[in-house]
């Protein structure tokens, strides 16, 4: 890391730390599979540590800060290049298709690659990949993050773990989750207090989608609202006990089982054969 980019003031408000690991940088381009093909999107470049690394290896990159003084430091520090272009906005407020109309060889970024804020990794993952009623109409062919090691962890498990829960099987329904490696705190200035990780999404088709996306979103909501419950008595408002028992067995699933326990294509089984009652259920958010 440059003295200057040492100098730069993090803003606690926007989660900022600076990545400084030569080893974690080659994890996360390596993970990119990045092409002169390219386009990729860079969400919170900071001081462009990143983006030079990408900058040589792709056909384009388009990066979206929301700090107008790393703006300024991103201007000065890699200057004008035909391959990169900056936009000053807040990721999760822009709409990018419309920003980058005017800028044809930017357009539709086909992958993502970026170290993102600790507080806001739901929301940034949630509009990549969409939800599981509205997945993004045009997926991305690999996301590339560099998060919080416990939510990597989360993103990344198996049934029966005890890190899966409701964000597990959101973004395991609309993409294939890998982790990539472990960053500890010290690979950043100012260290945050905790790990964090290289994860990599690719968007896919599952085999069976659920009938009702919007209901399967409902079912997963309700069933981990109590993670050390059963499922059976998390969803006893919207399914009899007994009934539910009747119903998981004729699944091949234990009627004993919690939420965490179920895949994600166990989720659309069940989804698919309960039917949705009259009365009002927990809408999601």
């Amino acid at each position: 890391m440059e003295q200057r980019e040492k100098e730069v003031k993090t803003r606690r408000a926007l989660a900022q730390h600076w990545l400084k690991s030569e080893k974690a940088l080659d994890a996360i381009a390596r993970a990119a599979e990045c092409t002169e093909c390219d386009r990729v999107l860079e969400i919170g470049p900071g001081t462009g540590i990143l983006t030079r690394r990408l900058l040589p290896l792709v056909g384009a990159l388009v990066a979206v800060e929301i700090d107008s003084n790393l703006c300024k430091l991103l201007v000065k520090g890699l200057g004008e290049k035909d391959n990169f272009l900056l936009l000053q906005s807040d990721f999760l407020e822009v709409e990018l298709a419309t920003l980058l109309a005017g800028f044809p060889k930017f357009q539709k970024p086909n992958k993502v690659v970026a170290n993102i804020p600790y507080n806001i990794t739901g929301p940034i993952i949630e509009k990549l990949l969409g939800r599981i009623s509205n997945p993004n109409p045009e997926p991305y062919e690999s996301i590339v993050l560099l998060i919080q090691k416990e939510v990597a962890e989360r993103l990344v498990s198996k049934p029966g773990n005890r890190a899966c829960g409701a964000l597990t099987i959101r973004v395991q329904y609309l993409a294939e989750c890998e982790y990539i490696c472990t960053v500890p705190a010290k690979a950043f200035h100012p260290a945050p207090k905790v790990d964090s990780a290289v994860v990599k999404l690719t968007p896919r088709k599952l085999e069976k989608v659920a009938d009702d996306p919007k209901w399967l979103e409902t079912l997963v909501k309700l069933g981990f609202a109590a993670k050390r419950k059963m499922l059976r008595n998390n969803l006893q408002s919207v399914v009899e006990r007994d009934r539910m028992n009747e119903i998981m067995e004729q699944l091949g699933m234990n009627p004993q089982d919690r939420a965490e326990d179920l895949s994600v294509q166990q989720w659309v089984k069940l989804s698919n054969h309960l039917s949705i009652p009259s009365t009002e259920v927990v809408p999601c958010d």
